[in-house]
C-alpha cells in the first residue's frame, strides 16, 4: 500500500485528500492539526475518504505519552481514550505514538514499557493498534532500537514499532537491527529523504525533508534492511518541508507518488518491487524547437546564422524551418494554430520543445507511464512521422526520438531539405547542455521528474552569486552524460533568472553548444559580426594566479572573452553570446580530458558581465 501523511501538502484537509486520491495513493495518514482545522466532523472526513477510495491508515501524532509523572500520566491515558473515540469516528484503527520530548519525561525504561503496555491494552478493548516511534530528538528515546526494545518488553499483540527513515538515517543509526525485528511487530513504516546538512536535527526535520529521491539520505540500505525483516505493510510519506507548504497541492501529491514508486524499485526483488521498465539509453539532445512569430524570425535567423547554422529545410505541411550545424538541429516554429503558438502566447519567443534521442521509444514510454508522466499528441499530417512527447518544464515538450530515425529519416520524412553544404559552419558539433529557469518551489519536483521518468542522476546543488541576489542550480544528467540539464532557481526577483521568470515565466534560458576547437569557433563567429559577452580583465589576472596558465594561452583567452576552469578531471573552456532580445543566450564550450561539470566557478563572473551588459 502506498500512503502519504496530510502534513506533506499545502491547502486545507479537503483539498489535500482530493489531491492525494487523484495522484493514485491507496491510503492517508491524518495529521492531527489538519483534522483540528477542518470545518466538518470526523465522520465527514471518513465519508470523504471512502468516496475517494482512500484508507485512513493512521491518525498521528500522539505526543509526550510515555514515562510521565502523575498527574500527567493519568491525564495522558484519558487523552488517549478521547483519541480512540475520534479514531472510531474517522474509521481508522491505528494510532502513531512518538517518543516524548517533554522535559518532565522520566528516564526509566520500565516505566516506558508499563505505559506502552497499558496503552496497548486499552487499544485492544477498542480493536485498535498502537505504534511507537523514536523521534530523533526524543528526550530519552531517540533511537529506533530503544523503541523496539520497549515494544519487545511490553509484549502486547496490539503494540508494534514504527520505523521512520529520517529519524533513523539522520542520526546515522546502524540498520542491522531492522532485519531482526519480527515482521508482525513492525506496524508501520514512514519514509522521507533530505539533503545532507550540518544543523540541528529538529530544524533539519521540520524544514528540509523531501520525498525519496530528492535528497541524499542512504535510502537503499534502509530498504534492504527492511526487506530482510519481511515487512510487507504500507510505505507512507511523512514530509515536513517549507517548499512543499508553498507548492501546488496537486503537483506535490503526484511527486510524492512518483517518489514511492522510485523507492519501491530501488531493490530488484521484494514485496514492493514494481518491475518498472529500465530507462532507455540516450543519444543526446537531438533538436531544440523555438516558437516565434514572423517579426522575430529575421533577428533570430541572423543570430543563429552568425553562429554557423544553415537553413537546410522547410516542413512539408507546417510553417516550420529546420536549421543545422554538426549534429545540432534547430527547429523554428511559426505556426499560429498549434501547441507552439499556445506556448508562445505565454512565454513569447522561446524554446518550446526539445528532442531526446533514445534507443527504445516503447520502453521510454512505458517507464514514463509507470511514473505517471503526462503525454502529448500534436497534429500529424498525412505521411508525416508521429513522435511521442511528454510534458516537461513550464508546459514545454520533450519528444522521444528513435535513434534509428534521428539521423536522417525523421528530417527527410517531414521536411523538404536543401543546402547540404557544411563548409560555412563555425565548428559547433552538438548540444552540450540546456539550462532551465523555474520557480523555487518546483526545483525538487522537476529534479524528481527527471530522476524517475528518465532515469537521470541528480548532481549536488551549487549556490551562485548574482549581483542582485543568490541562485541555486542543480543539474540532472543522463547516466551517459549525453544529456545535461542544469535547473536554476532564485528567490530574488532582480537576479537574472528572477527577471526571466517574472517576465517570460521561465523555461530554457541558456543553450550550450560544444566545439572541438573553441578558439577557432569564437574567431569565426566574431568574424561574422556576432559579439560575445565581454569579460572583465581582472578575471584573467586572477586566472593566472589560480592556475598558472602560460602567457600565450592566457592572452588567447583574454582576447576572445573565453572563460576557463580546471579540476582533477580536465579543463573547461567556455564563452557566451550576448542575450537575444533580453530572453535567452548561447554558450560555446570545449571540454578537455574528462571534465564533466559546467564551470560553476565562473558563473558569478558571467552574471556580473551580463548585468553590466544590461
Amino acid at each position: 500500500m502506498r500512503a502519504i501523511a496530510t502534513v506533506c501538502l499545502s491547502g486545507d484537509l479537503r483539498t489535500k485528500l482530493e489531491a492525494i486520491a487523484r495522484a493514485g495513493f491507496d491510503g492517508v495518514e491524518i495529521f492531527e492539526n489538519d483534522l483540528l482545522s477542518f470545518d466538518g466532523s470526523p465522520e465527514e472526513v471518513r465519508a470523504l475518504c471512502e468516496r475517494l477510495g482512500l484508507a485512513i491508515v493512521a491518525f498521528q501524532p500522539f505526543r509526550d505519552f510515555e514515562a510521565m509523572p502523575e498527574p500527567q500520566r493519568s491525564r495522558n491515558l484519558k487523552r488517549a481514550e478521547r483519541k480512540f473515540d475520534l479514531m472510531e469516528q474517522l474509521g481508522t484503527d491505528f494510532l502513531l505514538v512518538c517518543s516524548s520530548v517533554s522535559p518532565q519525561a522520566i528516564d526509566d525504561m520500565d516505566r516506558v514499557v508499563a505505559d506502552l503496555r497499558e496503552l496497548a491494552e486499552r487499544a485492544a478493548r477498542r480493536n485498535m493498534r498502537v505504534g511507537f516511534e523514536a523521534l530523533a530528538w526524543g528526550r530519552h528515546i531517540s533511537d529506533y532500537r530503544d523503541a523496539w526494545e520497549a515494544v519487545r518488553r511490553a509484549d502486547h499483540p496490539n503494540l508494534g514499532v514504527v520505523l521512520d527513515s529520517f529519524h533513523i538515517l539522520s542520526r546515522g543509526h546502524d540498520l542491522s537491527t531492522i532485519g531482526k525485528i519480527p515482521r508482525e511487530k513492525i506496524f508501520f513504516v514512514q519514509v522521507a529523504d533530505a539533503p545532507l546538512l550540518e544543523m540541528d536535527i529538529l530544524q533539519w526535520s521540520r524544514h528540509f525533508r523531501c520525498f525519496p529521491g530528492q535528497g541524499r539520505l542512504p535510502l537503499k540500505p534502509f530498504m534492504e534492511a527492511l526487506a530482510r525483516s519481511g515487512y510487507d505493510g504500507p510505505l507512507s510519506l511523512e514530509i515536513f518541508s517549507d517548499a512543499f507548504r508553498a507548492a501546488p497541492t496537486e503537483i506535490t501529491a503526484l511527486d510524492g507518488l512518483r517518489s514511492l514508486i522510485w523507492l519501491e524499485n530501488l531493490l530488484p526483488e521484494g514485496p514492493w518491487a514494481g518491475k518498472i521498465p529500465p530507462a532507455p539509453h540516450y543519444g543526446g539532445i537531438h533538436f531544440i524547437e523555438f516558437t516565434l512569430d514572423e517579426e522575430s524570425a529575421a533577428p533570430l535567423g541572423e543570430f543563429i546564422e552568425a553562429l554557423g547554422f544553415r537553413h537546410v529545410g522547410r516542413h512539408r505541411s507546417k510553417n516550420v524551418e529546420l536549421w543545422k550545424q554538426g549534429e545540432i538541429h534547430l527547429v523554428l516554429n511559426f505556426e499560429t494554430d498549434s501547441f507552439a503558438h499556445t506556448f508562445r502566447l505565454l512565454h513569447g519567443t522561446s524554446v518550446c520543445a526539445v528532442g531526446f534521442r533514445v534507443d527504445d521509444v516503447e520502453v521510454a514510454l512505458a517507464r514514463a507511464k509507470a511514473f505517471k508522466a503526462p503525454t502529448f499528441r500534436g497534429q500529424v499530417g498525412e505521411g508525416e512521422m508521429e513522435i511521442p512527447a511528454l510534458r516537461g518544464i513550464e508546459g514545454s515538450l520533450v519528444y522521444l526520438v528513435d535513434d534509428a530515425a534521428a539521423d536522417d529519416l525523421q528530417w527527410r520524412t517531414d521536411f523538404e531539405l536543401f543546402d547540404q553544404d557544411s563548409r560555412n559552419e563555425a565548428g559547433l558539433a552538438r548540444i552540450d547542455h540546456l539550462s532551465y529557469v523555474l520557480p523555487a518551489t518546483q526545483l525538487l519536483g522537476w529534479q524528481l521528474f527527471h530522476r524517475t521518468v528518465f532515469g537521470f542522476d541528480a548532481e549536488p546543488e551549487n549556490e551562485i552569486i548574482d549581483p542582485r541576489g543568490m541562485l541555486v542550480s542543480q543539474a540532472v544528467v543522463s547516466p551517459d552524460r549525453s544529456i545535461r540539464l542544469p535547473l536554476t532557481v532564485s528567490q530574488a526577483q532582480e537576479t537574472q533568472p528572477g527577471r526571466f521568470l517574472s517576465e517570460f515565466r521561465g523555461g530554457v534560458q541558456q543553450i550550450a553548444f560544444e566545439s572541438h576547437d573553441i578558439f577557432a569557433t569564437v574567431d569565426e563567429i566574431q568574424a561574422r559580426g556576432l559579439p560575445l559577452l565581454k569579460i572583465p580583465q581582472n578575471y584573467y589576472d586572477d586566472l593566472e594566479a589560480r592556475f598558472g596558465l602560460d602567457e600565450a594561452l592566457l592572452e588567447a583567452l583574454r582576447q576572445r572573452n573565453i572563460l576557463f576552469d580546471r579540476n582533477e578531471e580536465g579543463d573547461f573552456f567556455h564563452a557566451y553570446t550576448e542575450t537575444f532580445s533580453g530572453r535567452f543566450f548561447f554558450e560555446i564550450v570545449e571540454r578537455r580530458g574528462g571534465y564533466q561539470q559546467f564551470g560553476a566557478a565562473n558563473a558569478g563572473i558571467r552574471l556580473a558581465a551580463q548585468a553590466a551588459q544590461r
